[in-house]
């Protein structure tokens, strides 16, 4: 593994971090920052798919505002990355519940900017230990 590619990595890694952050302080002027500008998607759990960044945005601002939103926390993350697109694959925990989450960004500028989040539950039965099998990268 390059130089390069190690720290193209770790910055993908921080932009997915940086995700988690705008979420936990409902922060919509940094989630706006992360994602990319254009041809952007995102499936909330349980929600039908948004295409645009009007739709992307609103979501999240409609999800900041509602008081009884849970807090939300990633871990495990995994990463499968080329030069210029990176997908981070992790767990979030939701109220509890145990979601697995993808978090595709593309290089735009110089910078991992997001193109799409989808989140869905994890199968019932699904233990915390059969989620948490492996912390490597596929790349």
């Amino acid at each position: 593994m390059t130089q390069a590619h190690t720290m193209s990595s770790a910055a993908l890694l921080f932009a997915h971090a940086e995700y988690y952050r705008a979420f936990a302080s409902r922060n919509l002027q940094a989630m706006m920052d992360l994602w990319a500008l254009e041809d952007i998607s995102c499936v909330h759990p349980g929600w039908p798919v948004l295409i645009g960044r009007t739709a992307v945005i609103a979501s999240y601002r409609d999800i900041f505002l509602n008081p009884q939103q849970p807090s939300i926390e990633a871990r495990q993350e995994r990463i499968l990355r080329s030069d210029f697109e990176g997908r981070v694959f992790c767990v979030e925990e939701v109220g509890g519940a145990l979601l697995m989450a993808t978090n595709w960004f593309a290089l735009q500028d110089s910078r991992w900017r997001l193109i799409h989040h989808q989140a869905s539950p994890l199968a019932p039965g699904s233990s915390r230990e059969a989620a948490s099998e492996t912390n490597a990268s596929f790349h």
